[in-house]
């Protein structure tokens, strides 16, 4: 590539986050011919591509493995055939980040819903109740994805009580430690230049379930109603699926924001990571716990149980942390072998020392 033309890849790319570092790992398949691209949609097999030709159709099958968490995915770097009918999509680049979820499917395979991300924005709607469970669900992927969580409490004008609105957003604190919380209103703009000077340095990823209010969200930092909006259900606060596919779009502020389809579930894949960091404050008082296994259920000396006993940690936030931990662990022993057989290797345990603790109540002649 000349210089000029490397030149006007850049300037073409960098709104789209094309960097040196991108360039350098392009350079092996500059040789070839081949375009550099980020893919901005994906569906049914093709995807369109941002190039410096202008945005380009091209065919992913070139690129389609049997593992479905390497398939091409909105937000991937891409080399694209210069021309050609069909055109190709010829390789990606390596991922910085990846936002994985497990599928519905019994073989429990991962889904890759949007690469090189640098923020995940966690849509949460203050028209219904707050569901602390599932934003610590979205937070527990967002984490593991390697991109930096940020809850955007969306429809706040809702709320018009200052006193209200703030206790709601302590609560999410709570559940979300290390995580910036922010109340936002399309409507009357309120805290909407937090959130565009969040997103506004790298590509950002928009997350929740249907009715979050994720399209309004996107429309107001793009400055123009891009993504189509539909009302919400008033019974229950759900709303149609507005947004089918993950689109791509650059932010007139500077970075790229994906939004993506409402997610009726949102399973971990292999998150054990995310969820320790969601649950920080668990994982600090396990350290100090007496058997370095503790499970926090009745040991003796378990630092865990004793915070919860004196108020210092919410019983609830223990409970949806054993519940993400046991999700994770039968997600991921589907596909290792060794893991399965120490949880039942654990479970004999556990089942020995209960059978053990009941006969020792009952006494030694409860038998005769």
């Amino acid at each position: 590539m000349t210089s000029s033309s490397a030149s006007s890849v850049s300037s073409a790319l960098a709104p789209y986050g094309w960097d040196d570092a991108w360039a350098d790992e392009f350079a092996r398949y500059d040789t070839e011919g081949l375009l550099p691209g980020r893919v901005i949609r994906v569906d049914r097999g093709q995807c369109d591509v941002v190039t410096a030709d202008g945005v380009l159709r091209a065919d992913t099958a070139f690129v389609t493995p049997p593992d479905p968490l390497r398939v091409v995915c909105t937000g991937d770097w891409v080399a694209v055939e210069p021309g050609g009918n069909p055109r190709y999509v010829r390789a990606y680049l390596p991922r910085r980040t990846a936002f994985v979820r497990s599928t519905s499917s019994k073989r429990s395979e991962g889904q890759i819903l949007a690469a090189n991300v640098d923020h995940a924005i966690v849509a949460v709607p203050l028209s219904v109740e707050l569901d602390l469970g599932r934003i610590e669900r979205f937070l527990a992927l967002a984490w593991e994805s390697g991109a930096q969580p940020l809850v955007v409490l969306t429809k706040a004008d809702l709320v018009p009580d200052a006193v209200t609105l703030a206790h709601l957003v302590q609560d999410v604190e709570t559940s979300a430690p290390g995580v910036p919380v922010v109340p936002v209103s399309a409507v009357d703009g309120a805290g909407l230049d937090v959130v565009a000077a969040i997103v506004g340095g790298g590509t950002s990823v928009l997350l929740g379930q249907s009715g979050a209010g994720k399209s309004t969200l996107a429309n107001a930092l793009l400055g123009e109603d891009v993504m189509t909006v539909q009302a919400t259900r008033d019974v229950d606060g759900k709303g149609r699926h507005t947004t089918t596919t993950r689109n791509l779009l650059a932010l007139p502020g500077g970075g790229v924001l994906i939004d993506t389809p409402g997610l009726r579930g949102v399973g971990l894949w292999d998150a054990e990571t995310g969820v320790g960091q969601v649950f920080s404050e668990i994982e600090e008082l396990a350290e100090r716990c007496r058997f370095h296994d503790c499970a926090h259920e009745a040991e003796p000396g378990c630092a865990v149980l004793a915070a919860v006993e004196e108020g210092d940690l919410p019983e609830r936030r223990l409970h949806s942390y054993r519940k993400l931990l046991r999700e994770n662990q039968r997600i991921v022993a589907k596909t290792d072998a060794r893991l399965r057989a120490e949880i039942r290797k654990d479970w004999k345990r556990k089942g020995a020392i209960g059978r053990a603790a009941m006969e020792a109540k009952r006494g030694p002649h409860w038998r005769s």
